[in-house]
């Protein structure tokens, strides 16, 4: 799982990954660098960040999971209602 490799930095400070390490990160484009006190952390970022969340969010799906449960509550209380008045 873990993988390490002894980089040089340039004049500027810049670091090149290699292409292999790249490659198993999923890394195509940014990253965000963390300080993590003594190492950093490198994180990918997606080059459509909103890709990240696509299907996670799905209104259609939750907003008839909240009809459905209004619709069983209805009916929880229509029952209780019916139960109450025949006790009478």
């Amino acid at each position: 799982m873990g993988w390490g490799e002894h980089l040089r930095a340039g004049q500027e400070g810049e670091v090149t990954l290699p292409e292999s390490l790249r490659e198993a990160l999923g890394i195509k484009g940014e990253v965000l660098v963390i300080n993590a006190g003594d190492h950093i952390v490198l994180i990918p970022l997606p080059s459509d960040p909103f890709e990240v969340f696509e299907g996670s969010l799905n209104l259609g799906k939750l907003f008839r999971e909240l009809r459905r449960q209004a619709e069983l509550l209805a009916e929880r209380k229509a029952k209780a209602e019916e139960g109450h008045a025949e006790q009478f």
